[in-house]
């Protein structure tokens, strides 16, 4: 059973900063595709990041300088590191894990990951 448990989130500043843990479970952050994704109140998921299994890391246009993904095989845990925050950064923050590569790369719909975590709260005020 995969399991993806998601830490870290809060509520900060404009301009602080927060980084969010994904532990995973029967799943091995190493492999295939890892992402984060947010929902902010009232809106649809937004893909924030994607880091597959040949390196190659993806950024939403609106966190581009600012977040960056990373991953610790060791602990199996995937990162998010957020710098910078601003107000439309509030949004629940979600991992999702896939074994298709290809997701990663062209898959922007949250549903459509096959691993996803229950979310963390990332409030920040202005």
């Amino acid at each position: 059973q995969v399991l993806l448990v998601e830490s870290g989130g809060g509520s900060v500043q404009a301009g602080g900063s927060l980084r969010l843990s994904c532990a995973a479970s029967g799943y091995t952050v190493s492999s295939d595709c890892m992402a984060w994704f947010r929902q902010a109140p009232g809106k649809e998921h937004e893909r924030v990041a994607t880091f597959d299994n040949d390196g190659q890391i993806n950024y939403a246009e609106s966190v581009k300088g600012r977040f960056t993904i990373s991953k610790d095989n060791a602990t199996n845990t995937l990162y998010l590191r957020m710098n910078s925050l601003k107000p439309e950064d509030t949004a629940i923050y979600y991992c999702a894990a896939d074994p298709f590569v290809w997701r990663c790369r062209f898959v922007y719909v949250y549903s459509s990951f096959n691993y996803r975590g229950q979310g963390t709260q990332v409030t920040v005020s202005s």
